[in-house]
Protein backbone atom coordinates (compact mmCIF):
# COMPACT_ATOMS: atom_id res chain seq x y z
CA UNK A 1 0.00 0.00 0.00
CA UNK A 2 1.36 3.40 -1.13
CA UNK A 3 1.20 5.61 2.29
CA UNK A 4 0.79 9.27 1.38
CA UNK A 5 3.85 11.05 3.10
CA UNK A 6 2.86 15.19 4.62
CA UNK A 7 5.01 17.90 6.34
CA UNK A 8 3.46 18.75 9.46
CA UNK A 9 3.18 22.43 7.57
CA UNK A 10 0.96 20.30 4.71
CA UNK A 11 -0.96 19.08 7.91
CA UNK A 12 -1.76 21.60 9.29
CA UNK A 13 -2.91 23.55 6.14
CA UNK A 14 -5.48 20.55 5.77
CA UNK A 15 -6.53 20.48 9.31
CA UNK A 16 -7.80 24.11 9.32
CA UNK A 17 -9.02 24.33 6.24
CA UNK A 18 -11.34 20.94 7.84
CA UNK A 19 -11.87 23.20 10.69
CA UNK A 20 -13.40 25.92 8.88
CA UNK A 21 -10.13 28.02 9.54
CA UNK A 22 -8.41 28.65 6.55
CA UNK A 23 -10.01 31.65 6.37
CA UNK A 24 -12.59 33.89 7.94
CA UNK A 25 -16.25 33.07 6.24
CA UNK A 26 -14.68 30.42 4.83
CA UNK A 27 -19.17 28.89 4.66
CA UNK A 28 -19.83 32.41 3.76
CA UNK A 29 -22.08 35.19 5.48
CA UNK A 30 -25.54 35.05 7.35
CA UNK A 31 -27.62 32.21 8.35
CA UNK A 32 -27.60 30.17 5.65
CA UNK A 33 -23.58 30.20 6.46
CA UNK A 34 -24.13 28.77 10.09
CA UNK A 35 -26.11 25.59 8.54
CA UNK A 36 -23.24 25.02 6.58
CA UNK A 37 -20.50 25.08 8.79
CA UNK A 38 -22.82 22.99 11.35
CA UNK A 39 -23.07 20.67 8.28
CA UNK A 40 -19.30 20.58 7.97
CA UNK A 41 -18.15 19.99 11.25
CA UNK A 42 -21.30 17.22 11.80
CA UNK A 43 -20.84 18.55 15.71
CA UNK A 44 -20.50 22.12 17.69
CA UNK A 45 -19.77 22.02 20.70
CA UNK A 46 -22.38 23.35 23.84
CA UNK A 47 -20.90 25.16 26.73
CA UNK A 48 -22.66 27.00 29.80
CA UNK A 49 -19.39 29.23 30.52
CA UNK A 50 -20.44 32.56 30.37
CA UNK A 51 -16.97 34.05 30.74
CA UNK A 52 -16.94 35.36 27.05
CA UNK A 53 -19.87 34.11 24.81
CA UNK A 54 -21.29 30.76 25.18
CA UNK A 55 -18.86 28.44 23.33
CA UNK A 56 -21.38 27.16 20.80
CA UNK A 57 -21.92 30.88 19.64
CA UNK A 58 -17.98 31.54 20.11
CA UNK A 59 -17.03 29.16 17.55
CA UNK A 60 -19.58 29.70 14.74
CA UNK A 61 -18.92 33.58 15.15
CA UNK A 62 -14.97 32.92 14.33
CA UNK A 63 -15.75 30.99 11.11
CA UNK A 64 -19.22 33.60 10.20
CA UNK A 65 -18.11 36.76 10.73
CA UNK A 66 -21.81 38.21 11.13
CA UNK A 67 -22.97 35.78 13.15
CA UNK A 68 -26.42 36.77 14.95
CA UNK A 69 -26.90 33.75 17.97
CA UNK A 70 -31.00 34.14 17.10
CA UNK A 71 -29.81 32.30 14.06
CA UNK A 72 -28.80 29.01 15.48
CA UNK A 73 -32.44 28.86 17.57
CA UNK A 74 -33.79 29.85 14.23
CA UNK A 75 -32.14 26.64 12.22
CA UNK A 76 -33.24 24.90 15.79
CA UNK A 77 -36.83 25.66 15.32
CA UNK A 78 -36.79 25.04 11.75
CA UNK A 79 -36.17 21.70 12.61
CA UNK A 80 -32.61 21.98 10.71
CA UNK A 81 -30.49 21.25 13.46
CA UNK A 82 -30.98 19.51 16.75
CA UNK A 83 -29.10 19.03 20.22
CA UNK A 84 -28.10 16.40 21.60
CA UNK A 85 -25.54 14.66 23.95
CA UNK A 86 -22.65 12.45 22.27
CA UNK A 87 -19.08 12.45 23.96
CA UNK A 88 -20.18 16.10 24.27
CA UNK A 89 -23.36 18.51 24.34
CA UNK A 90 -23.67 20.21 21.05
CA UNK A 91 -25.58 21.00 18.05
CA UNK A 92 -25.83 18.69 14.50
CA UNK A 93 -27.70 18.65 11.54
CA UNK A 94 -30.76 16.90 11.65
CA UNK A 95 -30.01 14.73 8.36
CA UNK A 96 -27.25 13.07 11.13
CA UNK A 97 -30.38 12.35 13.44
CA UNK A 98 -30.24 8.46 13.02
CA UNK A 99 -26.77 8.21 14.00
CA UNK A 100 -27.68 9.66 17.54
CA UNK A 101 -29.92 6.71 18.02
CA UNK A 102 -27.28 4.28 18.88
CA UNK A 103 -26.28 6.37 21.57
CA UNK A 104 -29.60 6.58 23.27
CA UNK A 105 -30.53 3.03 22.84
CA UNK A 106 -27.00 2.02 25.01
CA UNK A 107 -27.56 4.55 27.49
CA UNK A 108 -30.96 3.12 28.29
CA UNK A 109 -29.48 0.26 28.29
CA UNK A 110 -26.65 1.24 30.66
CA UNK A 111 -29.27 2.85 33.44
CA UNK A 112 -31.72 0.55 34.24
CA UNK A 113 -34.62 1.88 35.86
CA UNK A 114 -36.60 1.20 39.09
CA UNK A 115 -40.62 1.14 39.38
CA UNK A 116 -40.65 4.38 40.97
CA UNK A 117 -38.44 6.15 38.05
CA UNK A 118 -40.34 4.49 35.23
CA UNK A 119 -43.69 6.28 37.13
CA UNK A 120 -42.28 9.15 37.21
CA UNK A 121 -41.29 9.75 33.53
CA UNK A 122 -44.06 8.16 32.60
CA UNK A 123 -45.93 10.94 34.40
CA UNK A 124 -43.29 13.58 33.07
CA UNK A 125 -43.84 12.13 29.56
CA UNK A 126 -48.16 12.69 30.07
CA UNK A 127 -48.00 16.29 31.43
CA UNK A 128 -45.44 17.17 28.25
CA UNK A 129 -47.83 15.35 25.77
CA UNK A 130 -50.52 17.32 27.29
CA UNK A 131 -48.87 20.37 28.09
CA UNK A 132 -46.46 20.98 25.30
CA UNK A 133 -42.59 22.02 25.96
CA UNK A 134 -41.83 22.75 29.51
CA UNK A 135 -38.96 23.54 31.17
CA UNK A 136 -37.50 21.87 35.06
CA UNK A 137 -38.99 25.22 36.47
CA UNK A 138 -42.74 24.34 35.06
CA UNK A 139 -42.37 21.29 37.96
CA UNK A 140 -43.10 21.38 41.09
CA UNK A 141 -39.97 21.10 43.79
CA UNK A 142 -40.36 16.91 44.80
CA UNK A 143 -36.73 16.89 46.50
CA UNK A 144 -37.23 15.31 49.62
CA UNK A 145 -34.09 15.94 51.24
CA UNK A 146 -31.78 19.30 51.02
CA UNK A 147 -29.76 19.08 48.31
CA UNK A 148 -25.97 18.11 48.89
CA UNK A 149 -24.38 19.86 45.66
CA UNK A 150 -24.36 21.04 42.28
CA UNK A 151 -25.58 17.45 40.73
CA UNK A 152 -27.58 16.47 43.29
CA UNK A 153 -30.64 17.02 41.07
CA UNK A 154 -34.53 16.55 41.98
CA UNK A 155 -36.30 13.66 40.70
CA UNK A 156 -38.06 15.38 38.09
CA UNK A 157 -35.02 16.86 36.81
CA UNK A 158 -33.39 13.47 36.87
CA UNK A 159 -36.58 12.22 35.11
CA UNK A 160 -36.56 14.61 31.79
CA UNK A 161 -32.55 13.98 31.42
CA UNK A 162 -33.15 10.37 31.32
CA UNK A 163 -36.00 10.68 28.79
CA UNK A 164 -33.70 13.06 26.91
CA UNK A 165 -30.38 11.32 26.52
CA UNK A 166 -33.21 8.27 25.93
CA UNK A 167 -34.33 9.76 23.07
CA UNK A 168 -37.92 9.90 24.63
CA UNK A 169 -37.89 13.66 24.87
CA UNK A 170 -35.94 16.05 23.12
CA UNK A 171 -34.56 19.75 23.67
CA UNK A 172 -34.24 23.55 22.67
CA UNK A 173 -33.38 26.12 24.35
CA UNK A 174 -35.08 29.56 25.62
CA UNK A 175 -33.15 32.76 25.26
CA UNK A 176 -32.03 32.57 28.69
CA UNK A 177 -30.30 29.70 27.81
CA UNK A 178 -32.63 27.14 30.01
CA UNK A 179 -33.41 23.89 28.66
CA UNK A 180 -37.36 23.18 27.25
CA UNK A 181 -37.84 19.37 26.69
CA UNK A 182 -40.79 18.51 23.75
CA UNK A 183 -41.64 15.41 22.49
CA UNK A 184 -39.97 14.12 19.56
CA UNK A 185 -42.53 14.21 17.06
CA UNK A 186 -42.79 18.24 17.50
CA UNK A 187 -39.52 18.78 16.58
CA UNK A 188 -38.87 16.00 13.92
CA UNK A 189 -39.93 16.62 10.47
CA UNK A 190 -41.71 13.79 8.62
CA UNK A 191 -38.89 13.48 5.66
CA UNK A 192 -36.28 12.51 7.95
CA UNK A 193 -34.58 9.08 8.60
CA UNK A 194 -35.54 7.89 12.20
CA UNK A 195 -34.21 4.42 11.16
CA UNK A 196 -31.70 2.85 13.83
CA UNK A 197 -28.35 2.09 12.21
CA UNK A 198 -26.08 -1.04 12.29
CA UNK A 199 -23.26 -0.83 14.12
CA UNK A 200 -21.01 -0.81 11.39
CA UNK A 201 -23.27 2.20 9.85
CA UNK A 202 -22.76 4.06 12.88
CA UNK A 203 -19.28 3.12 12.99
CA UNK A 204 -18.23 4.71 9.18
CA UNK A 205 -20.42 7.61 9.72
CA UNK A 206 -18.01 8.51 12.96
CA UNK A 207 -15.13 8.00 10.92
CA UNK A 208 -16.64 10.07 7.88
CA UNK A 209 -17.71 12.75 10.33
CA UNK A 210 -14.44 12.70 11.97
CA UNK A 211 -12.03 13.12 9.49
CA UNK A 212 -14.11 15.71 7.65
CA UNK A 213 -13.93 18.11 10.07
CA UNK A 214 -10.38 17.25 11.35
CA UNK A 215 -8.60 16.51 8.03
CA UNK A 216 -6.06 14.39 9.74
CA UNK A 217 -6.90 12.16 12.50
CA UNK A 218 -5.23 9.23 14.19
CA UNK A 219 -7.77 6.07 15.17
CA UNK A 220 -8.19 6.92 18.41
CA UNK A 221 -9.67 10.31 18.25
CA UNK A 222 -12.16 8.49 15.88
CA UNK A 223 -12.82 5.67 18.41
CA UNK A 224 -13.28 7.88 21.23
CA UNK A 225 -15.97 9.21 19.93
CA UNK A 226 -17.44 5.95 19.15
CA UNK A 227 -17.10 4.44 22.15
CA UNK A 228 -20.69 3.48 21.88
CA UNK A 229 -20.00 0.36 19.81
CA UNK A 230 -18.02 -2.78 20.97
CA UNK A 231 -15.56 -4.87 19.21
CA UNK A 232 -12.74 -2.54 17.97
CA UNK A 233 -15.58 -1.73 15.79
CA UNK A 234 -13.72 1.48 14.43
CA UNK A 235 -10.81 0.43 13.84
CA UNK A 236 -11.97 -2.72 11.95
CA UNK A 237 -14.35 -0.70 9.54
CA UNK A 238 -10.93 2.17 9.28
CA UNK A 239 -9.03 -0.82 7.88
CA UNK A 240 -11.80 -1.89 5.37
CA UNK A 241 -12.61 1.47 3.96
CA UNK A 242 -8.83 1.98 3.82
CA UNK A 243 -9.03 -1.20 1.46
CA UNK A 244 -11.72 0.19 0.07
CA UNK A 245 -10.17 3.53 -0.94
CA UNK A 246 -12.97 5.58 0.89
CA UNK A 247 -9.80 6.59 3.31
CA UNK A 248 -6.49 7.31 3.02
CA UNK A 249 -3.85 6.53 5.53
CA UNK A 250 -0.72 9.01 5.59
CA UNK A 251 2.29 9.52 7.65
CA UNK A 252 2.75 13.08 9.06
CA UNK A 253 6.64 14.08 9.54
CA UNK A 254 8.24 13.78 12.45
CA UNK A 255 4.76 12.11 13.94
CA UNK A 256 4.12 8.18 15.27
CA UNK A 257 1.22 6.95 12.99
CA UNK A 258 -0.42 5.66 11.30
CA UNK A 259 -2.81 8.70 10.28
CA UNK A 260 -5.93 8.94 7.94
CA UNK A 261 -7.50 11.22 6.40
CA UNK A 262 -10.21 11.73 3.38
CA UNK A 263 -9.05 11.34 -0.04
CA UNK A 264 -10.80 14.92 -1.02
CA UNK A 265 -8.20 16.49 0.80
CA UNK A 266 -5.20 15.41 -0.92
CA UNK A 267 -6.93 16.75 -4.45
CA UNK A 268 -7.48 19.92 -3.16
CA UNK A 269 -5.59 22.65 -3.72
CA UNK A 270 -5.59 24.11 -0.18
CA UNK A 271 -3.80 27.21 1.55
CA UNK A 272 -4.70 29.52 4.42
CA UNK A 273 -5.22 33.24 4.35
CA UNK A 274 -3.10 34.18 7.45
CA UNK A 275 -6.25 35.96 8.97
CA UNK A 276 -6.83 35.54 12.62
CA UNK A 277 -9.12 34.08 15.37
CA UNK A 278 -9.86 34.19 18.85
CA UNK A 279 -11.00 30.56 19.69
CA UNK A 280 -13.04 28.92 22.00
CA UNK A 281 -11.60 26.36 24.85
CA UNK A 282 -13.77 24.55 23.51
CA UNK A 283 -13.56 24.76 19.99
CA UNK A 284 -13.40 21.49 17.71
CA UNK A 285 -9.93 22.22 16.99
CA UNK A 286 -9.10 21.92 20.64
CA UNK A 287 -11.04 18.97 21.62
CA UNK A 288 -7.68 16.60 21.99
CA UNK A 289 -4.63 18.23 23.78
CA UNK A 290 -2.24 16.15 22.44
CA UNK A 291 -3.75 17.23 18.89
CA UNK A 292 -2.38 20.85 20.00
CA UNK A 293 1.24 19.73 20.95
CA UNK A 294 1.87 17.17 17.85
CA UNK A 295 0.68 19.11 14.90
CA UNK A 296 0.99 22.97 16.47
CA UNK A 297 3.65 22.20 18.44
CA UNK A 298 1.33 24.39 21.04
CA UNK A 299 0.44 23.34 24.83
CA UNK A 300 -2.92 23.78 25.73
CA UNK A 301 -5.19 23.39 28.82
CA UNK A 302 -8.47 24.69 29.34
CA UNK A 303 -7.46 26.24 33.29
CA UNK A 304 -11.02 26.90 34.21
CA UNK A 305 -10.87 23.34 35.47
CA UNK A 306 -7.75 23.59 37.20
CA UNK A 307 -7.42 24.89 41.18
CA UNK A 308 -6.39 28.73 40.93
CA UNK A 309 -2.88 28.11 42.34
CA UNK A 310 -1.91 25.78 39.44
CA UNK A 311 -3.46 28.34 36.54
CA UNK A 312 -0.60 29.19 34.56
CA UNK A 313 -2.34 31.68 31.75
CA UNK A 314 -5.58 32.39 33.63
CA UNK A 315 -9.13 31.35 34.28
CA UNK A 316 -10.44 31.44 30.75
CA UNK A 317 -8.12 31.75 28.22
CA UNK A 318 -8.48 31.32 24.52
CA UNK A 319 -6.07 30.42 22.02
CA UNK A 320 -5.36 32.80 19.49
CA UNK A 321 -4.39 31.45 16.12
CA UNK A 322 -3.11 33.73 12.97
CA UNK A 323 -2.57 31.43 9.77
CA UNK A 324 -1.30 27.91 10.98
CA UNK A 325 0.35 28.87 14.08
CA UNK A 326 -0.79 29.46 17.64
CA UNK A 327 0.66 33.56 18.86
CA UNK A 328 -1.14 34.02 22.02
CA UNK A 329 -3.24 32.70 24.40
CA UNK A 330 -5.45 35.69 26.03
CA UNK A 331 -7.61 35.22 29.61
CA UNK A 332 -10.63 37.23 29.57
CA UNK A 333 -13.99 38.35 30.59
CA UNK A 334 -16.89 40.34 29.48
CA UNK A 335 -18.32 42.67 31.62
CA UNK A 336 -21.81 43.17 29.75
CA UNK A 337 -23.18 45.91 32.33
CA UNK A 338 -19.90 48.39 32.07
CA UNK A 339 -19.72 47.01 28.29
CA UNK A 340 -15.99 46.28 28.85
CA UNK A 341 -13.93 43.40 27.32
CA UNK A 342 -11.36 42.68 30.13
CA UNK A 343 -8.41 41.39 29.09
CA UNK A 344 -6.79 39.89 32.55
CA UNK A 345 -3.75 38.50 30.57
CA UNK A 346 -2.38 38.13 27.04
CA UNK A 347 0.43 35.75 26.97
CA UNK A 348 2.44 35.38 23.71
CA UNK A 349 4.17 32.68 22.75
CA UNK A 350 7.83 32.34 21.23
CA UNK A 351 6.78 33.39 17.84
CA UNK A 352 7.56 36.71 16.01
CA UNK A 353 5.28 38.66 14.85
CA UNK A 354 5.52 40.90 12.07
CA UNK A 355 2.87 44.42 11.73
CA UNK A 356 0.75 43.05 9.40
CA UNK A 357 -0.22 39.77 12.08
CA UNK A 358 -0.41 42.27 14.86
CA UNK A 359 -3.09 44.38 12.99
CA UNK A 360 -5.40 41.19 12.45
CA UNK A 361 -5.16 40.65 15.56
CA UNK A 362 -6.23 43.91 16.61
CA UNK A 363 -9.07 43.61 14.19
CA UNK A 364 -10.32 40.13 15.25
CA UNK A 365 -10.29 41.73 19.01
CA UNK A 366 -12.23 44.57 18.17
CA UNK A 367 -14.95 42.26 16.71
CA UNK A 368 -15.01 40.11 19.44
CA UNK A 369 -15.47 42.62 21.78
CA UNK A 370 -18.27 43.84 19.88
CA UNK A 371 -19.57 39.87 19.91
CA UNK A 372 -19.98 40.20 23.33
CA UNK A 373 -21.70 43.44 24.06
CA UNK A 374 -18.78 45.50 25.20
CA UNK A 375 -17.47 49.22 23.32
CA UNK A 376 -14.68 48.78 25.51
CA UNK A 377 -11.38 46.48 25.76
CA UNK A 378 -9.17 46.81 28.73
CA UNK A 379 -6.14 44.76 28.63
CA UNK A 380 -4.58 44.53 32.32
CA UNK A 381 -1.10 42.32 31.44
CA UNK A 382 0.81 41.45 28.60
CA UNK A 383 4.00 39.50 28.57
CA UNK A 384 5.38 41.41 25.57
CA UNK A 385 5.51 45.31 25.88
CA UNK A 386 5.80 46.13 22.21
CA UNK A 387 3.59 43.96 21.16
CA UNK A 388 0.99 45.55 23.54
CA UNK A 389 1.91 49.04 22.48
CA UNK A 390 0.83 48.25 18.63
CA UNK A 391 -2.05 46.44 19.85
CA UNK A 392 -3.31 49.17 22.16
CA UNK A 393 -2.44 52.23 19.62
CA UNK A 394 -4.81 49.95 17.26
CA UNK A 395 -7.21 50.11 19.35
CA UNK A 396 -7.61 53.98 19.66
Amino acid sequence: MNQLILTKEQARTIILHAAGLAKRAQFGKGREAVYKLIDHLGFVQLDTNYVVERAHHHAIFARVPDYKPEWLEELQHDGRVFEYFTCDAGYMPMHDFRFSLPIKESFAKRYPLEQPEINLMKQVLDRIGRDGPLGVKDFDNDRQVASSGWWDWRPSKVALERLYMSGQLMVTRKKDFHKQYDLPRNIIHADVDTSMPTPEEFARQVIRRCLQSMGVAYAKEMAWRAHYVKDNLVKKELEKMVAEEEILQVAVEGLKGPLYMLPAYKNKKLKLTGDAFILSPFDSLNVFRHRLKDFFDFDYQIECFLPAPKRKYGYFSLPILIGDRFVARMDSKADRKQGQLIVHNLHFEQVKLTKAMLEAFTDVLKAFARFNQCHEIVIKKSNNKSYLKAIKEGLI
